[in-house]
């Protein structure tokens, strides 16, 4: 019970334990001062006694780093050297001194083992534990330095053995550790050393055991942490003595470290090498002239084949069951095969530099007992945990069930058995997490096991194995925020794995090309490291892991630490800065916790640390009373005697041990050793004669040997000089042989020699023969060839002759007939009146349906409206009935409650009762019938809607059937039109017969009326003559059909050719594309815009429509935006309405469209009419009157410009928006350090994905460039891809709280920057206002990378920073917010609160709340807006598609481009027998060139002159 003035212990949260003086007691509370100053009030049951006499303790003393808890030490690492505690005065200090006699140390731990060993026979162990950092290394050094010392020397080959097992430890760590977070020198494996010792205690022989060693750290290595010492040892190049001295005391030959040094540096090379896509699909190659030279480097060091090593990287070789196949591997794959090279190498080197110690040490079979040291990895739990730190924590839960086993569990069962008083203690068992990682076969290391033997397992369908299967396990959890990462309870907390490289980590294989390639090398140390394998081993060996190996290794040493007596060394870390003088009390706490060194102070301080066998007791301790063994056999009786005649107290008695508390053991042995020293003296004596005895006879068997030895020396020499003189003789007789076999070789080479010169000249003499042959054979053969084409070209031209003859007499026949066909006209005019009258007459019906339509469409309509009416009043009195009787129900249910109150008078009011009862009646009644009123307006709706559909069916067909009736006499009007064309050719042929007098009297007047309507009012004068004229006089024959039919079939050619062309990507011309001023050329040349009737447009737009169809990559898209907007662009000005300004009120007739009619217009034409009609060619755009099929494809090619337009926007908006989702998400994986540099970053870096986004809108700017496409429909592209960036990112922003941190603010910033630049880079022609559309995000980014946010106000925010934003936006950012950079705080709780204020305003006046942006898909653009941003003049000088200007149909489009003032051309179709059917006799017609393509020129122009009928007629036969 404390009292005033009572010293006492009191936990504290931050100190853990501290110090006071009890100054006031209340009852149950106690008022403590503390040593720090400070008073606290606590109850008395939470306070501890302190033992005023025992010495004051420093935390911040490091010279004193060791203490006891009972027989554990513990260690703390000073982080700093302290050798005074470690030189050889000290060890001499603890040698012999019992355990606690001086001040705790290691030495003391390493001479009470070896004492223990020495007297009793039976191995010891010592296991070194604690968390990495906390010193285990450098103790198991010094464990090792005093058994050294305690070991003597046991000479072996001039090299101690306790040198090399000392030196050995710098060649492990070069090789085996490495800088961690948690350690500058941690070892990344585990080693178990066993020391042997003779039978007189001294070393002779020794043993290294290693666990798993980290190979991944060889290619991965995270930040700031570093890989293993010997690479950078090997890089800063060490002088030679210091480099090899350690490796020569542990007997490494210097062949051998040449070796060593050839393999680290090797795989040094190989980590430089980076590989790209090759030549192949899927396959690799090394990257630039380095990676080659690392490569070539690496396979100089490992003395293999350079390309060799490149295909066991670059390629895989499978093996089947029939063949066997090599397979190439991408850039991924190749850096994986080199990254297993390179660690499968250095787990072999490690593992032969082991093997090596092992072997150059020795191990000494006949020895008995040994000293175990165990130093292993320290439980790990970092940020990211692998598969290392899973097998690292499994070895320290054993280690800790051992320790549980041994110091706590066997003491407490030992007490039980053996009945004494004990008080039993719990402690935390670790075996259920044993079982969930390692029992079989359930276990997660079976599970693992398992999932590697399946090719096609992953780490996520390994996490999902484990989640299924321990989701019910107390020791077992899966994170939140992750689907792959699971928990494990450990006992000393819990860890978090991450299984993305388990599977990868756990396979324990080495690639057969990399085996076959290292066992093949030359260099016969790394061959040794790769031995050949047997086929039969490699066919039947099962699969073999990481984790199941490492498993069977710790099986194997806690059964040899079972057959050991086990001491304990608990290192602790004082803290986690690895500074010295810093003593964090909390957390070295929790270290003692884990270690369960709290535990055993408990027990300890409790029990009984010391017991022995009543046998053993009495073997040992029998000397100190020899009379008590005399009286009696029972040996408890005689522990009891010998006990009480020392006079010893406090001890226990079981049923087979004694229990002696701490420190009896040592009094006993004290007095132990006082009675031996006694006898000592009498064995001394005893012994010095045996041994000068012994050291007489040793002296004379000695000299006996020496002079055997001597006489066998003689002997040696004189046969030794006997072997030489044999050997020289043998040599002489070799060389002389060699001489002999040197001659012969060289007279056999130089004959072979000259039979080879001579062989060859006559072989060349040979070959110029065969030369010459064959040139003579060519000449030959091309002399006959010229001879043969002559001959062949004056045939021809003989038969050409005699053709243009024959077609002359047949052309002048069948203008006879075409005569005749003019009376046929007649008949077909009125076809013609009577078509039109039905077509009409169709029209007339087809309005009538569609106003009928309407009508039925605005009646149904107005009943739906009325219907749904009357079905929500129906609704509302429904419900309104249905609330009131539910009224009614529950105020009867309440007077039925209170009816019992009332006792004496129960009063019941039937009346009201039958009311109810009636109203509820009549209430259903009327629901019923809503319910059949309802049903009955469904059934009406759905009539109607089905008779809707039907005539809405039948009005379709009556449409398609128009429109079949319009084609059938839009042909008959072709028809008709060709007749008339032909019948005008007859007219014109016979006013060309009349005399020339006539023709030049009548030439003016003709001119005047063709130059009236642009070669149509012919038509007009035809039909206006009176019909009392004379008529021609009529051929009929059969050729007349024909000719129509032809004409038809010519036009629809025209068409098909013209679709054929255009539909293929034909090109652009000067930056214009071709198709489009093709396709507008030969409508125009065709007057497709004036006609009422053709069905050419149709066929235009079913091209266009299928041609974006079946394509759907930009770049066919850009094409066609390309063409169909220049020829949008083209009708725009082209185009207008009839009845605008400047047309004529009357109708035009129908232009002739037959070849004959247009040559017919074009011969009559005059002079100055020709000069015009070339004017007109020259002209790129004129205006003309368009028809309603022109004006209809108009607005169809406008619907499939926008069309167009909106695929290629939306195709670049789902290309960014993968990206853009990305780009927010980037920030929480990278560093911001990384965001504020100024260099560029690649796909790998953290902002690739806004590296991404640039290239998308490059190749979508370089594919609109290379087709073309109008700057303004660029212009609007971008603009609105930017507000897609814009509303994406912002919105992002405002729904994930992730999202609107500092350093993502800085990451978005960056990418806005490059966003920027690349606007600049586009130029204003291009980008346009696009950098204006991310003004929200813009401003809110802006607005994140504030610092000192809580000083702005909100005018500034609203005015200066973000003007743009809305008051619910700025208040969701300013809510979001948080800095996990700086920790800078966000705005001030007033702006927050102005904010709150307007928010509440602007809700109650009806303003949207929403703080979403919305995405705008509208087409921004008109048919004006891109009429306006072209010029005609930039298609003057378009050229028009080749393949059509080899047409003869397409003749016009080769006058365009080849036009000249006051002449024309005729195409190369046009003959002679064409002119004689025109009746042109009388002309001269000049040919030009070669006769093809002649010039025709009428009469006032230089060359042409008039000539008689007869001799046109002979130049047209001869043309």
């Amino acid at each position: 019970m404390a009292t005033v003035g009572s010293f006492v212990w009191l936990e504290d949260p931050n100190e853990a334990w501290i110090d006071g003086e009890v100054v006031e007691v209340k009852g149950p509370e106690l008022k403590v001062l503390c040593s720090s100053g400070k008073t606290v009030h606590v109850k008395a049951s939470d306070v501890y006694a302190k033992d005023t006499e025992a010495p004051p303790c420093h935390d911040n003393d490091m010279n004193e780093i060791y203490t006891y808890t009972g027989n554990i030490l513990i260690a703390v690492n000073p982080f700093t050297k302290l050798p005074h505690l470690y030189d050889s005065h000290m060890m001499a200090q603890y040698k012999g001194a019992a355990f606690g006699e001086l001040s705790p140390h290691p030495f003391a731990v390493a001479d009470a083992a070896y004492r223990l060993m020495i007297n009793e026979g039976k191995s010891q162990a010592i296991l070194v534990s604690g968390e990495s950092g906390a010193g285990k290394t450098e103790s198991t050094k010094l464990l090792m330095r005093y058994l050294a010392y305690m070991g003597g020397r046991a000479a072996a080959e001039g090299r101690t053995v306790e040198q090399q097992v000392l030196e050995s430890n710098p060649v492990l760590e070069a090789f085996g550790n490495a800088k961690t977070v948690r350690n500058n020198n941690s070892s990344r494996f585990g080693k178990f050393v066993e020391i042997q010792f003779d039978q007189r205690g001294r070393i002779s022989g020794a043993a290294v055991r290693t666990y798993l060693l980290e190979r991944s750290r060889v290619c991965q290595i995270s930040d700031p942490e570093r890989n293993y010492h010997c690479f950078y040892m090997l890089c800063a190049a060490p002088q030679e003595d210091i480099q090899r001295r350690a490796m020569d005391i542990v007997g490494i030959s210097s062949h051998e470290q040449d070796g060593i040094f050839r393999v680290v540096a090797a795989i040094l090379h190989l980590g430089n090498i980076e590989f790209v896509k090759g030549k192949e699909i899927d396959s690799s190659t090394p990257k630039d002239e380095k990676s080659w030279f690392h490569l070539k480097t690496a396979a100089e060091l490992l003395m293999c084949d350079t390309k060799a090593l490149e295909d066991s990287l670059c390629k895989r070789v499978i093996v089947t069951r029939d063949e066997t196949i090599t397979k190439f591997v991408d850039p991924d794959s190749a850096a994986g095969q080199r990254d297993a090279l390179a660690k499968i190498v250095y787990s072999r080197l490690f593992d032969w530099i082991v093997d090596k110690i092992n072997n150059s040490i020795g191990q000494d079979p006949d020895s008995k007992s040994l000293i175990g040291v165990l130093d292993i990895y320290g439980f790990e739990s970092f940020k990211t945990n692998s598969f290392e730190q899973f097998c690292i924590n499994l070895t320290n839960e054993k280690l800790q069930q051992h320790f549980n086993q041994h110091v706590f569990k066997m003491e407490q069962e030992e007490y039980t058995k053996e009945e004494i008083d004990w008080s039993y203690i719990d402690f935390v068992d670790n075996q259920d997490v044993l079982d969930l990682i390692e029992k079989k076969p359930g276990g997660i290391i079976a599970l693992l096991d398992e999932a590697c033997m399946f090719p096609r397992s992953t780490h996520e369908t390994f996490a999902q194995k484990l989640y299924q299967t321990f989701k019910n396990h107390k020791r077992f959890s899966k994170p939140k925020l992750s689907r792959t990462d699971f928990t494990i309870c450990h006992y000393a907390g819990d860890v978090t794995y991450q299984t993305e490289l388990f599977l990868d980590k756990n396979k324990d294989y080495v690639i057969a090309e990399h085996q076959a390639l290292l066992s093949a090398s030359q260099c016969s140390f790394v061959s040794g490291l790769f031995p050949p394998l047997a086929e039969e081993s490699s066919k039947q060996s099962k699969f073999s892991s990481i984790g199941s190996r490492f498993k069977q290794q710790l099986v194997a040493l806690l059964e040899t630490l079972s057959a050991t007596e086990p001491h304990y060394i608990r290192c602790v870390k004082p803290n986690n800065l690895l500074k010295p003088a810093i003593f964090e009390s909390k957390n070295v706490l929790q270290q003692l916790r884990c270690g369960g060194v709290m535990e055993a102070i408990r027990i300890s301080c409790a029990g009984y640390p010391t017991r022995r066998p009543f046998f053993e007791f009495v073997d040992r301790f029998g000397i100190l009373a020899p009379e008590v063994l005399d009286r009696s056999s029972d040996e408890v009786t005689i522990c009891k005697r010998l006990l009480e005649k020392v006079g010893l107290k406090g001890y226990q008695i079981g049923k087979t041990k004694v229990f002696l508390r701490a420190g009896q053991m040592a009094e006993l042995d004290a007095r132990r050793s006082e009675v031996l020293g006694r006898s000592a003296s009498i064995i001394q004596r005893k012994t010095r004669s045996y041994l000068a005895r012994r050291s007489f006879v040793l002296v004379r068997k000695s000299t006996m040997l020496i002079q055997a030895v001597c006489r066998g020396q003689l002997a040696r020499q004189a046969y030794e000089s006997m072997r030489c003189e044999a050997a020289c003789l043998r040599i002489q007789k070799d060389l002389r042989m060699h001489i002999a076999r040197k001659a012969y070789k060289d007279l056999y080479s130089s004959a072979i020699c000259i039979q080879t010169g001579l062989r060859g000249m006559a072989a060349r003499c040979e070959l110029r023969l065969r030369k010459q042959i064959k040139a003579a054979i060519v000449i030959q053969s091309h002399c006959r060839r010229y001879l043969a084409r002559v001959q062949y070209l004056d045939t021809k031209t003989a038969a050409i002759t005699t053709q243009c003859a024959w077609r002359g007499r047949v052309a002048r026949k069948e203008l006879r007939n075409l005569k005749m066909a003019a009376r046929e006209t007649g008949a077909l005019q009125a076809a013609k009146n009577k078509l039109e009258k039905q077509v009409e007459e169709l029209t007339w019906r087809l309005q009538l349906e569609k106003r009928m339509r309407a009508d039925l469409e605005e009646t149904k309509n107005q009943e739906n409206a009325k219907l749904q009416s009357a079905l929500n009043d129906i609704q509302l009195q429904f419900k309104q009935t249905k609330d009131l009787l539910l009224r009614e129900q529950e105020a009867a249910k309440r007077a039925a409650e209170i009816v019992p109150v009332i006792q004496e008078v129960p009063v019941i009011d039937h009346t009201m009762m039958e009311k109810l009862s009636s109203e509820n009646e009549k209430l259903k009644g009327l629901v019923n019938s809503l319910e059949n009123k309802i049903d009955d307006t469904e059934k009406k709706y759905e009539e109607t809607i089905r008779i809707s559909e039907e005539r809405l069916k039948q009005a379709l067909e009556a449409e398609s059937k128009i429109m079949k009736m319009k084609t059938d006499m839009q042909r008959l009007v072709e028809k008709i039109s060709d007749m008339e064309s032909e019948n005008q050719i007859l007219r014109q042929q016979t006013l060309l017969n009349s005399p020339v007098k006539r023709l030049s009297e009548n030439s003016p007047m003709t001119l005047s009326q063709i130059l009236e309507n642009g070669h149509h009012v012919i038509e007009e004068n035809r039909t206006n003559e009176p019909q009392s004229a004379t008529p021609v006089r009529k051929y009929g024959t059969e050729s007349d059909s024909k000719f129509r039919r032809s004409h038809i079939e010519r036009q629809q050619e025209n068409i098909d050719a013209l679709i054929n062309s255009v539909v293929k990507n034909i090109g652009f011309s000067h930056g214009k594309p071709i198709a489009a001023f093709t396709i507008y050329k030969s409508l125009l040349h065709w007057k497709s815009f004036e006609a009422e009737r053709t069905s050419v447009f149709d066929r235009l737009i079913q091209m266009i429509g299928s041609a974006i169809e079946s394509e759907d990559s930009n770049d066919h898209m850009a094409y066609w935006l390309s063409n169909t907007s220049t020829l949008l662009f083209l009708l725009q000005r082209s185009l207008k309405a009839a009845g605008s300004s400047g047309s004529t009120p009357h109708r035009k007739p129908t232009p002739p469209t037959s070849l004959f009619g247009r040559m017919t217009m074009g011969f009559r034409s005059s002079p100055s009419s020709a000069n015009l009609a070339a004017a007109a060619a020259a002209a790129t755009v004129r205006q003309v009157e368009a028809k309603y099929p022109a004006l209809l494809f108009k607005q169809q090619l406008t619907a499939y410009v926008e069309k167009i337009y909106g695929i290629i926007r939306d195709n670049l908006k789902k290309d960014l928006g993968s990206l853009l989702s990305l780009c927010i998400q980037a920030p929480r994986t990278s560093k911001g350090s990384v965001l504020r540099s100024g260099k560029s970053f690649g796909k790998d870096s953290p902002l690739g994905h806004w590296q991404s986004i640039i290239e998308c809108l490059n190749s979508l700017l370089c594919t609109l460039k290379e087709n073309f496409v109008p700057p303004i429909l660029v212009q609007k592209i971008f603009s609105q891809t930017f507000s897609f960036i814009n509303v994406q990112l912002f919105n992002s922003l405002l729904l994930r709280r992730e999202c609107c941190t500092f350093s993502n603010g800085e990451y978005v910033k960056a990418g806005l920057a490059e966003l920027e630049l690349w606007c600049c880079q586009a130029k204003e022609e291009y980008a346009g206002p696009s950098w204006e559309e991310l003004k929200h995000i813009r401003q809110a980014v802006g607005f994140l990378v504030i610092h000192q946010k809580y000083r702005i106000s909100y005018d500034e925010i609203t005015n200066d920073l973000c003007p743009m934003l809305s008051v619910q936006q700025l208040y969701r950012i300013c809510t979001l917010y948080w800095d996990d950079s700086y920790n800078t705080k966000s705005v001030s709780p007033e702006v927050i609160s102005s904010m709150r204020v307007l928010m509440t305003e602007d809700s109650n006046s009806a303003v949207s709340s929403s703080f979403l942006l919305d995405d705008n898909s509208s087409i921004p653009f008109s048919v004006d807006e891109l009429s306006n941003s072209l010029q005609e003049k930039d298609f003057e000088d378009v050229v028009p598609a080749e393949e059509l200007l080899e047409n003869p149909a397409f003749q016009f489009l080769h006058l365009m481009v080849q036009h000249a003032v006051g002449a024309c051309h005729v195409a190369p179709w046009v003959t002679g027998r064409h002119l004689r059917e025109l009746g042109m006799g009388g002309w001269v017609f000049m040919a030009g060139g070669d006769g093809i393509g002649p010039r025709i020129s009428m009469g006032l122009h230089v060359g042409v002159r008039r000539c008689s009928p007869e001799y046109s007629e002979t130049l047209v036969q001869g043309w």
